[in-house]
């Protein structure tokens, strides 16, 4: 687990390794073989291009791929807070919730999150943003992916 106080300016995750050695090098892998085709047109210099194309789309599926698995078990265990959290009037509503507002409530704290809850549906908060502006005491996430 991470030391670092988690707060909305700083909860993304960036591995350095990955999202900025990695994904410069098969960016410039990319250039580099358009640049090739161009200045000698084959099919072999074609298809190393069809290939940086294919590493690029690996890049992106290794890293969406988890995201969404993470976003499946947020909800569920967000479900199952706001559940123990909420007034017992409130609890018929827990379908409306969005994957992407439970996603975002996740950091707030247990004092705040009944009522930041309550208005997010009253008030129909989508955006991920504007619910984690509203947070005022955050809960940090150290485990994501």
């Amino acid at each position: 687990m991470s030391d670092r106080i988690q707060s909305r300016e700083n909860f993304r995750r960036y591995v350095p390794g990955y999202h900025y050695v990695l994904a410069g090098i098969l960016f410039v892998n990319l250039i580099l073989r358009i640049v090739w085709l161009v200045r000698a047109p084959s099919f072999g210099n074609a298809w190393q291009v069809v290939m940086a194309v294919a590493f690029g789309l690996m890049f992106w599926y290794l890293r969406h791929f988890p995201n969404r698995v993470q976003d499946r078990v947020i909800r569920l265990e967000e479900r199952m807070r706001l559940g123990r959290l909420l007034p017992p009037e409130f609890r018929p509503r827990l379908g409306e919730f969005t994957p992407r507002q439970l996603v975002a409530l996740r950091f707030a704290s247990d004092d705040e999150l009944p009522a930041l809850a309550e208005r997010v549906l009253n008030e129909g908060i989508t955006d991920k943003a504007a619910i984690l502006a509203l947070i005022t005491n955050w809960r940090p996430d150290h485990l994501r992916t």
